[in-house]
């Protein structure tokens, strides 16, 4: 999955002339200034511009397929434009960084706490691409073309994009010498969270504090627990392929009905405690119906609705 990265000097960045919307820009340029996190991979102008530009891309192959449009999410967006910038100088594409942190961890670790699913792109040339807008945007779309020419089984990439779930998309790109990246991050943010912890120890008691706004019922959470990631080489991390969206380890879960006791209103203030160190993984799946007694549960057809990550250590 792919997120675009622009971190490219604004010296390497020609002046875009386009007729992107101003009310657009003027929106996300307010959202990418107060956004606080991962600031050194922040994106000017004229990578604000490309990115809008290929949403609308994005959003085209979305409305084909019966799919409500993504809004250009920042903080996503950097977490891609480090990814992309760090895949290219390392000549490598994959889902893993040279950190062994696959999407979720990584999208996690800068401060998101939303579900995120990735895209992920390269390619390469003998002789060093130019830095043209034109160009840009062209390598831009053709990896885009490219996960929308899949066709199944092996057609993940467009299926993510497809998704119905996704509201929002991190974009990331980055193209120096011979080396071209494109991600695409899409989040699925129906929750307002509070109170997440970073860091805790192991048998201290946390909560996390989350908001549902009325639309709907927590109805499953689980959480998957794993060791803390190992440092890959670029040649590791091209041979894994595809990643999954959960871990061997499962830490604990709770049914709509355990859940249900901790709601006031809209707001659930959901008691946790980890018995060992590691990285724990929190999915949040909701319904439209809330469930207080026992019942039947099944979360095939939902989407995870959260993407929470939690260091714990001794």
């Amino acid at each position: 999955m792919i997120i675009i990265l622009v971190c490219l000097p604004r010296s390497v960045l020609p002046h875009l002339t386009d007729d992107t919307g101003k009310d657009d820009l003027m929106n996300y340029q307010k959202l990418n200034e107060s956004e606080k996190r991962l600031i050194e991979f922040k994106d000017d102008d004229e990578s604000l511009k490309l990115k809008i530009a290929q949403i609308d891309i994005i959003n085209k192959s979305r409305n084909k397929n019966n799919a409500s449009p993504v809004k250009l999410d920042i903080l996503a967006s950097r977490v891609a434009n480090k990814m992309c910038r760090e895949a290219a100088e390392n000549e490598y594409i994959g889902h893993w960084n040279l950190a062994g942190e696959e999407p979720y961890l990584r999208y996690a670790l800068a401060g998101g706490y939303d579900h995120v699913s990735e895209n992920a792109y390269g390619e390469w040339s003998s002789n060093n691409y130019g830095t043209s807008i034109s160009l840009i945007s062209s390598l831009m779309k053709t990896g885009h073309e490219k996960f929308m020419a899949e066709r199944a089984p092996a057609n993940g990439h467009k299926e993510n994009i497809i998704d119905k779930s996704h509201n929002y998309v991190g974009i990331g790109f980055y193209l120096s010498g011979n080396q071209f990246r494109y991600y695409e991050e899409f989040i699925d943010r129906y929750f307002e969270f509070e109170n997440i912890p970073a860091e805790v120890r192991v048998g201290d008691p946390c909560n996390i504090t989350v908001n549902t706004n009325g639309e709907s019922y927590l109805y499953y959470i689980i959480i998957y627990r794993e060791n803390w990631p190992k440092p890959l080489t670029p040649a590791q991390i091209s041979k894994k392929g595809s990643y999954r969206d959960y871990t061997n380890e499962e830490y604990k879960d709770m049914t709509a009905w355990d859940i249900s006791r901790y709601r006031t209103g809209n707001i659930y203030e959901i008691p946790l405690s980890f018995s060992k160190d590691g990285l724990y993984y929190i999915q949040i799946f909701s319904d439209k119906k809330e469930i207080t007694k026992p019942a039947p549960l099944n979360t095939k057809g939902k989407t995870p609705e959260s993407g929470i990550v939690i260091k714990v250590n001794r």
